[in-house]
């Protein structure tokens, strides 16, 4: 009999589980030896639970720094699998040079090969980059699919950083997402989505979440993370780009392929870019992809009683993944911030245990704070670092509700932040134009 293939999975908690989920479990055509991880913390040195490992894996998989990737290939590694997003070109084929110079195989699992079927239409939102607001214009479509009684149900991209055993997860009330045992990073995400009265679902078994979200959906709404590609295949997909960040749009993966796989692109925060940048980043889409939709759209900050703050020094507290990874030295609490009439002040002499590590290993960031608690110990330091912070409030650009779950000693407001539409037809209106095609089709 052929030996199974031995193969590693580069990951981060996210893309890695679902692509062995639907590719590698009870494969036997694969022996997976591991994951890696990196950019989300304390994931490395835990295992991928043997719950839903499958038979094949009775005591689970390890998970390894992505750092041992050479000593790991030492081990008769035929066959190495990326699995992860919003990293640049480069940084792939370095990784594949690695494992090249080992002599096993690089390989990229497509859309055929991991995408599961719905038997509800599926609208994918995708960015090209982390951070240039998928979750915003998410919540812009659900309110207008729901207005239409189009039951939309939203499905989060996995974010399973406190715990892998929930395969199905969902959110329907703020106090779904207080109480659960998840990161701060995961309450950015799914309590956006319920504080405008809307359904979410996660988890890491992807196929056991589509069963129940399709059970009380009218429409599947993937919000996608960083900017990895759906795991549902969509019927329409509407690819996000930030012209805050022009020239980035053919030089991160998969964020091009997304674009390049888009049919309706959204140039998103065109009133906070330069018109030249916006000009920039529509020239760069229309030449990836001539025969995607091209629509402008606004994302409006807002901040409640803001006469109070005008003239105030503030902490800015912005989502992590935006300014960490995503490489934006600010975002939408540092637009706020201005809007009213606020300082931001510079965190750093304030930032403590391993938050001192953060701002050393992200030096492009501005005067803000990334809202990190990917632990216990972290959400303290983060609280700590926020009341030794010498300034009269906080504003926070971070979806997360703060405040709920740690103890500040300073006065607190939250950004609200809405995309909006800027011309003829709207997003919404393409959007459901190419809803009724489908349903003209399949009647």
């Amino acid at each position: 009999m052929n030996q199974p293939r031995k193969a590693l999975i580069l990951g981060a908690a996210g893309r890695d589980f679902h692509d062995f989920n639907v590719h590698f479990r009870d494969n036997p055509a694969y022996a997976v030896a591991a994951f890696t991880a990196t950019q989300i913390p304390y994931i490395a040195s835990r295992r991928y639970p043997p719950s839903l490992a499958g038979t094949l894996y009775p005591e689970g998989i390890p998970i390894y720094p992505e750092s041992d990737l050479p000593r790991l290939l030492q081990g008769g590694i035929d066959d190495v699998f990326f699995a992860y997003s919003d990293v640049d070109h480069r940084h792939v084929m370095h990784l594949a040079s690695i494992v090249l110079a080992a002599g096993a195989s690089f390989h990229l699992l497509g859309p055929r090969d991991t995408q599961l079927q719905s038997k509800r239409p599926v609208v994918a939102v995708l960015g090209s980059r982390t951070g240039a607001g998928k979750s915003t214009i998410t919540r812009y479509l659900y309110r207008h699919l729901a207005q239409r009684g189009m039951r939309p149900v939203a499905v989060r991209h996995p974010m399973p950083y406190g715990r892998f055993e929930r395969a199905v997860e969902r959110y329907a009330a703020p106090e779904d997402v207080y109480t659960a045992p998840i990161t701060v990073e995961e309450m950015e995400e799914y309590q956006q989505h319920v504080d405008q009265g809307g359904i979410v679902y996660a988890g890491v078994d992807y196929g056991a979440v589509l069963e129940q979200a399709e059970a009380e959906a009218g429409v599947i709404l993937w919000d996608g993370g960083n900017n990895d590609m759906a795991f549902y295949r969509p019927d329409v997909t509407v690819t996000v780009v930030d012209p805050l960040r022009p020239g980035q749009e053919a030089s991160y993966f998969p964020g091009e392929a997304n674009i390049r796989a888009a049919d309706i692109v959204v140039l998103n925060k065109v009133n906070a870019a330069p018109t030249s940048a916006v000009a920039l980043a529509e020239a760069a889409v229309a030449e990836l992809n001539p025969r995607a939709e091209i629509v402008r759209m606004v994302s409006q900050e807002s901040v409640e009683d803001s006469e109070r703050w005008r003239g105030k020094r503030v902490l800015v507290v912005e989502d992590g993944p935006s300014v960490t990874h995503g490489g934006m030295k600010d975002a939408v609490g540092t637009r706020a911030a201005r809007l009213v009439g606020a300082f931001p002040i510079d965190p750093r002499p304030y930032a403590v245990g391993s938050l001192r590590a953060v701002f050393a290993a992200f030096p492009h960031m501005g005067n803000v704070l990334p809202a990190l608690g990917y632990s216990q110990e972290q959400l303290q330091e983060l609280a700590e670092t926020i009341n030794n912070a010498e300034c009269e409030g906080v504003m926070l650009g971070t979806p997360a509700d703060l405040a709920r779950v740690i103890k500040l000693d300073k006065p607190v407001v939250r950004v609200g932040f809405n995309a909006a539409d800027t011309a003829q037809p709207t997003l919404a209106e393409r959007v459901l134009a190419r809803l009724a095609e489908l349903t003209a089709k399949s009647s």
